[in-house]
């Protein structure tokens, strides 16, 4: 185990909300959400005056303004947040050229050898906190530690306009403090069955058999109880293989008329067609995603001979996944979404292992 790398992760705080915020004065202090103010719209980012009525990201809009009835809905503006992104993403590159982008909003930097060469990667991160404060007026969460998954959990740690260090010495007694849902990679499903292990904290998972661990989640048993001991030798990787293109609808009201689904599903190859140009990625295999008005979700995958770049080439595949779907009145559809990857049943749709959303997601999808 490598501990005498410097690795920082810098999250910024309720970012889309926040530039909102700072460039619309009448926002500040007040209950926000960023998302589609309808039926369908989901909460994109709350704003921490939001987040003590328990609004979440994730959340339907309907449930957040039950929850806060006095809740500002605005309209995401992703220009906007892409040219606040790219002055922060400048900041991180005056110190290291190994800055491994996550989203928008957070990234994870490699500051070991620096140009700076400053010595202490606390320093490093106070100094970029800021540099991001003086030139966006935005403030930053930064997490310093020897590893990824120390980095991202202390940067979550003292949220907002936090900054922890996570020193190797004292790793294993940080973890073990650790509520098992904080780890990476464990949602509520895999807490559950944690839950059932007898794994509740990080010093659960630090006793845990490492083969009990396999058994019940496969490879990822042996990341949670390298995890748990303070081991992660990722190292910060600055360009990921594309391999998918994806993309997704969701509808403002279910649909399940025949008519309905094959016009959503043209719309959607059309957009898909646009990010495979855009991207120039090349791939065989086209995965249908179905999310149901119950939210239960289905994916089907099928590999063709030629290589998809064209609707054209894409919806004699997509109508024959689509014979596999279910769907009526009863049972009727919420989302659809189509996607190109290199291999067959490939259940990674993106560099980060999910599906990339329409940033028109939360809007009706324009007439023809």
């Amino acid at each position: 185990m490598t501990t005498d790398r410097k690795i920082i992760h810098v999250d910024m705080d309720q970012f889309f909300a926040a530039v909102e915020q700072r460039d619309r004065p009448e926002l500040r202090g007040i209950p926000v959400a960023v998302g589609f103010d309808g039926p369908r719209g989901v909460v994109s980012t709350a704003s921490y005056e939001a987040r003590r009525f328990g609004v979440h990201s994730a959340q339907p809009i309907v449930t957040a303004k039950r929850l806060c009835p006095q809740l500002t809905i605005v309209m995401p503006r992703f220009q906007a947040y892409k040219e606040v992104s790219q002055q922060i993403h400048a900041i991180f590159h005056e110190y290291t050229d190994l800055v491994e982008p996550l989203s928008l909003d957070e990234a994870f930097l490699d500051v070991t050898e620096n140009k700076k060469g400053m010595r202490l990667g606390v320093e490093i991160a106070r100094e970029i906190k800021a540099r991001i404060m003086q030139e966006t007026q935005l403030t930053a969460s930064a997490g310093v530690s020897y590893c990824k998954f120390l980095a991202k959990i202390a940067s979550d740690y003292r949220k907002p306009d936090g900054l922890c260090v996570v020193h190797p010495s004292r790793a294993r007694e940080f973890i073990a403090q650790l509520d098992i849902s904080r780890f990476w990679g464990v949602g509520a499903k895999t807490a559950e069955k944690m839950h059932q292990m007898g794994i509740f904290t990080g010093a659960d998972l630090q006793r845990a058999s490492p083969v009990r661990l396999t058994e019940v989640f496969g490879k990822m048993g042996h990341v949670f109880w390298n995890f748990g001991q303070g081991i992660d030798d990722r190292p910060v990787v600055t360009e990921w293989e594309r391999k998918s293109v994806s993309c997704e609808q969701t509808f403002l009201q279910d649909i399940w008329e025949e008519r309905q689904v094959a016009d959503a599903l043209e719309k959607t190859m059309a957009e898909l067609e646009r990010r495979i140009a855009r991207s120039g990625f090349e791939g065989r295999t086209l995965t249908l995603k179905v999310k149901y008005a119950d939210f239960q979700q289905i994916t089907r995958s099928i590999t063709g001979t030629l290589v998809l770049t064209t609707a054209e080439q894409i919806k004699p595949l997509s109508e024959e996944l689509l014979k596999e779907v279910d769907y009526s009145r009863q049972h009727p559809i919420r989302l659809l979404g189509l996607g190109v990857s290199g291999h067959q049943n490939s259940e990674e749709l993106s560099p980060y292992g999910y599906w990339e959303e329409l940033e028109l997601d939360f809007a009706p999808w324009p007439e023809k």
